[in-house]
């Protein structure tokens, strides 16, 4: 997923992403190909068909994907307060300001509130 949500494309095809972690490391294209098609099939890509291949692209961002994996391990760890808690105390303080700030910006009214 990284590879994909690195890309400046919008899209991309099974061949595009082979070609690119062919030019790192040995890789079989029946590996890049089911691995994406998994991915499909969990709901992490989306996917068109273009002429005899798919075009992918991510069902969610980057910064979604953290976000539910958050809310993933704050409802399955305990008691939410504590594991929040616990999660606070070992933030840096560049992320505590980040934190912060966007419970500052969830704080405030939208324009329909």
């Amino acid at each position: 997923m990284d590879r994909i949500w690195d890309r400046d494309a919008e899209t991309i095809t099974v061949r595009e992403l082979y070609d690119e972690l062919r030019a790192e490391r040995e890789i079989a294209y029946t590996t890049v190909m089911s691995t994406m098609d998994n991915l499909h099939r969990k709901d992490w890509l989306e996917r068109e068909r273009a002429g005899k291949a798919y075009r992918y692209w991510p069902t969610m961002t980057r910064e979604e994907h953290g976000a539910k994996l958050m809310l993933e391990a704050l409802g399955s760890g305990g008691r939410p307060d504590l594991v929040l808690s616990h999660f606070v105390d070992r933030i840096s303080e560049e992320e505590s300001a980040g934190l912060r700030a966007a419970l500052r910006i969830r704080k405030t009214p939208g324009p329909n509130s």
